[in-house]
């Protein structure tokens, strides 16, 4: 464990950011992250910050009308709120919706559905659409400018791997929130989450082409992550038996600083020390506070992040009711005591080293990844089929939401390998005809 000497922050209020997540099973709730591309209808090309057609305009739009307030960046808007809902943009534009995290998938389903009919009416008057991809299908990371926030501007400059502009500028995905009522119980879901994230990656690829072309990836999102900081990005630790909190905080603190806030302003670091280090000595005079660890913690990006809940941020941007699989598969499997351990005993084989590969092979190969003499198509088969028992058991109705995913599973494909075949084949590699697709 690390040893922090710091007159100003020490390691129980950092803990404190976690354990008071704490929730009884009953208050349980799940939550939904879901980012899309805005899309010119006319030019199929990405939408810009700027312009009368711009996703500015369209923000300021639904505000006035919907009664959201703007969430500011130096008088630019870059998102909206509405209670504890919010409305923000991605570095390339890219429109995100985070509601409140509610008990069952039927209530968070409704209140997105309510939001995206308002926020289509908007956009469709501009000619842009939200689409449900996982990259940007024609424009690239050169043609998408950044929106006016002082953050992008300073990870755009320091992220260092190859596809870093991809990520940030090109790509859309789905992130899940779920509750935990103890560190045990915390650090099981996490480490088994971590172990799912392979095959749920997979089971749900949606970015098989890209600036007009087909990459030959699955999920060239996912790529993209795998070439764009590997200082803060993949498995936060070994997912090993023995993992805590404290664990987890030790990853933080090994990873070097991007930058600090101090009265609104940003203060550059680009990576000269991490967090350790300015913990035990400050930075140019200037000493650690707890929402300087929160900064440092989101500027963390693995394929499950820790927070007072448990955020499993790995799949590509997918469509319709397909998105709420993701749910139903997350719940199913962590809400359930049972549920938890048929999971673990479906994957307890594998190891470390596995997961690793897998992690490499699924943007490329998918469902097709071959895994210790089986294939992920094999695993994931068993994985729905332990959370659409466990939500059969709950009794909620919300086992339905299984159904849109498992048909791809049926025919033992995802989105990807649709999307793929329809494009060599009766689409005849035109974009406009996979746009029409995505979009009904």
């Amino acid at each position: 464990m690390l040893n922090l000497r710091s007159n100003t922050l020490n390691r129980s209020e950092i803990l404190s950011l976690y354990t008071k997540g704490y929730t009884i099973p009953q208050d349980y709730k799940i939550g939904l992250e879901y980012e899309r591309l805005p899309i010119n209808l006319d030019t199929l090309k990405a939408v810009d910050y700027w312009g009368e057609h711009g996703i500015a305009i369209c923000l300021e739009q639904f505000a006035r009308k919907n009664g959201w307030d703007y969430i500011v960046d130096e008088n630019n808007i870059i998102g909206l709120a509405k209670g504890h809902d919010t409305i923000t943009l991605e570095p390339g534009s890219q429109v995100e919706i985070s509601t409140k995290p509610e008990r069952t998938i039927f209530e968070l389903k409704k209140k997105i559905d309510n939001i995206n009919l308002s926020l289509e009416e908007i956009l469709s008057e501009h000619g842009t659409i939200l689409l449900s991809y996982g990259v940007s299908p024609l424009s690239t990371c050169k043609n998408i400018h950044l929106i006016p926030k002082r953050r992008y501007k300073i990870m755009a400059n320091y992220l260092w791997g190859i596809l870093s502009d991809v990520m940030m500028r090109e790509t859309a995905g789905i992130q899940c929130c779920i509750d935990f009522k103890s560190e045990e119980d915390a650090m099981r879901k996490f480490k088994l989450a971590n172990k799912l994230t392979p095959f749920m990656t997979a089971m749900f690829s949606n970015s098989p082409i890209r600036g007009g072309v087909d990459t030959g990836y699955k999920s060239f999102r996912a790529l993209s992550w795998l070439n764009t900081d590997n200082d803060r990005c993949g498995f936060a630790g070994k997912i090993s038996e023995e993992f805590s909190f404290d664990d987890y905080v030790d990853c933080v603190l090994k990873t070097p600083m991007i930058f600090i806030q101090r009265n609104g302003q940003p203060i550059t670091i680009n990576g000269d020390i991490t967090f350790e280090e300015y913990l035990k000595e400050g930075y140019g005079g200037i000493m650690p506070s707890l929402s300087d660890y929160e900064l440092q913690a989101n500027l963390c990006f693995p394929e499950v992040r820790l927070r007072n809940f448990i955020e499993i941020r790995n799949h590509d941007c997918v469509g319709g009711d397909l998105k709420y699989s993701i749910l139903a598969i997350y719940k199913g499997i962590f809400y359930d005591n049972n549920a938890m351990s048929e999971a673990e005993e479906l994957l307890k084989h594998l190891q470390y080293k596995d997961y690793s590969q897998l992690r490499y092979d699924n943007p490329r190969y998918g469902l097709k990844t071959e895994i210790k003499n089986s294939t992920v198509l094999e695993y994931v088969k068993g994985i729905i089929e332990i959370a659409e028992k466990s939500l059969k058991n709950m009794q909620t109705g919300e086992s339905l939401f299984i159904r849109p995913v498992k048909d791809y599973i049926a025919k033992g494909i995802s989105p990807a390998d649709e999307i793929i075949k329809k494009w060599n084949g009766s689409w005849n590699k035109n974009l406009k005809k996979m746009i029409n697709y995505l979009t009904q």
